[in-house]
């Protein structure tokens, strides 16, 4: 596990307004006049959790069974959304969706969205959480051609999946320009829940490559807010009444089951 917090200045908040201030510090947009922020979030109950995702938890470095799990799933899966012939794009997205392992990672658009994924686990609260945040709009800039040049013809900070196919095709085409990177897109609004959770997604240019090894080289594009133990119930309590609830992130009957149990436990 690699070790966040000896090698870069965590923020550690005291208090729910501090939370709150901290998650918005840089949003303002000069030439916009508005506060729009250029991070992307994710929330973990636990701060040495470090980036790594569900197919190198799962794979390990054995980065060939990427191939066979992405093949197997499109050939059993009924997904009209993908549509006739869709791009490893889309797979993975849909994938991902549904717990298969694969190379991307989740992140919101909404700081409190992240916050409640640092609070939810009523288990870890006993341990201080953690709120990744990263400049997609800078990483995503240092990206070479042809995507460089795709989110120029768009004017975009982000990708969306038309814009991946249309500048590399399949996934392939991204391995091809390098081993070291790294991009953010939005997935299509596939549901409810990609659309509550207000989701984004990030992936390397290697399906065993590490996001956090990778931040960790450039210090200036990301941070972490450290949330402490001792303050995981009250800022659990007011997301909680603000209505950022598994009742909303996950529709349907599994997410109200979610809730109600978290809602319900005793904090002794």
């Amino acid at each position: 596990m690699v070790q966040i917090e000896k090698q870069c200045n965590d923020i550690r908040v005291e208090s729910w307004c501090e939370l709150c201030d901290r998650l918005y510090d840089y949003s303002w947009q000069d030439t916009l006049k508005r506060f729009r922020s250029n991070f992307a979030f994710r929330g973990l109950s636990d701060c040495s959790y470090d980036l790594k995702t569900s197919f190198t938890r799962r794979c390990g470095a054995n980065s060939h069974l990427e191939y066979h799990l992405l093949r197997n799933f499109s050939k059993y899966a009924e997904v009209p959304w993908t549509g006739d012939n869709a791009s490893n794009w889309r797979w993975l997205t849909v994938a991902q969706h549904h717990g298969l392992p694969t190379r991307l990672l989740d992140w919101t658009y909404s700081p409190f969205v992240a916050a409640h994924f640092a609070t939810a686990d009523t288990d870890r609260f006993d341990s201080d959480g953690v709120i990744w945040f990263a400049d997609y709009v800078k990483i995503n800039k240092l990206l070479p051609s042809p995507l460089a040049d795709e989110l120029v013809d768009h004017g975009a900070n982000a990708f969306t999946l038309e814009m991946l196919e249309h500048a590399l095709g399949d996934i392939k085409g991204f391995d091809a320009l390098g081993d070291d990177l790294v991009l953010f897109f939005e997935p299509p609004s596939i549901d409810g829940r990609i659309v509550n959770q207000f989701a984004f997604f990030s992936v390397m240019s290697s399906p065993t490559a590490k996001l956090d090894q990778w931040l960790l080289k450039h210090p200036d594009l990301f941070g972490r807010i450290v949330i402490p133990k001792a303050l995981k119930w009250e800022i659990r309590d007011k997301l909680d009444q603000a209505n950022i609830t598994e009742r909303t992130l996950f529709p349907g009957l599994d997410g109200l089951a979610s809730w109600l149990k978290r809602h319900y436990t005793p904090r002794s």
